[in-house]
């Protein structure tokens, strides 16, 4: 009976494994020895757990970048339209002050002209709550980022290169130029 036995077994065997294939149990242990241990496994999640963060953290910059490069897109574009205002209303400035400059003093005495004056710092007032602000030129050294030389003047006794008058008020916000300043400097 024992022959039986064992002759059944090698037949079980022999139908499991056909043609030369590996028996269930040789296979099933095969399998268990190829699975990776625990450190293995450990090793590959930390891997993985890296680079989801590394993920994670380019993509947080990115968007502070995208955040950073709509912020000055927003502040440029401000600017822009601010210049542009600026720039429009400058030469209504420029004819108050003119008219200013060359007041008659009978006039000069009137409520109305005093109304006129008030409507001129009004206009400077807005200017400075833009942060525009006159570019300062008489007495000072030609600066050609800020001034525009109409002419020389060389009758004066001011170190060459000093303007001297100033025809127009130039303007800026910060550092952006919004009009430089027309000026006559000394030879």
């Amino acid at each position: 009976m024992n022959e039986d036995m064992h002759n059944e077994e090698e037949m079980v065997a022999n139908v499991a494994a056909p043609d030369g294939a590996e028996a269930p149990e040789a296979v099933a242990e095969k399998e268990v020895s190829e699975q990776p241990s625990i450190e293995e496994q450990l090793a590959a999640a930390q891997q993985e757990a890296a680079k989801n963060l590394d993920g994670w953290q380019r993509a947080l910059a990115d968007l502070s970048n995208a955040r950073k490069r709509f912020d000055k897109q927003t502040q440029m574009a401000f600017t822009n339209a601010t210049v542009d205002v600026v720039s429009k209303v400058l030469p209504i400035i420029d004819d108050f002050d003119r008219a200013m400059e060359s007041v008659p003093p009978e006039i000069a005495e009137n409520a109305w002209f005093d109304g006129l004056g008030g409507v001129l710092r009004k206009l400077n007032r807005i200017l400075e709550g833009i942060n525009a602000e006159r570019i300062p030129a008489l007495g000072e050294q030609f600066d050609p980022n800020v001034h525009e030389a109409l002419s020389t003047d060389p009758s004066t006794t001011e170190e060459s290169g000093t303007i001297v008058s100033e025809l127009q008020a130039g303007y800026r916000i910060g550092d952006r130029v919004i009009r430089p300043a027309l000026v006559i400097v000394a030879e």
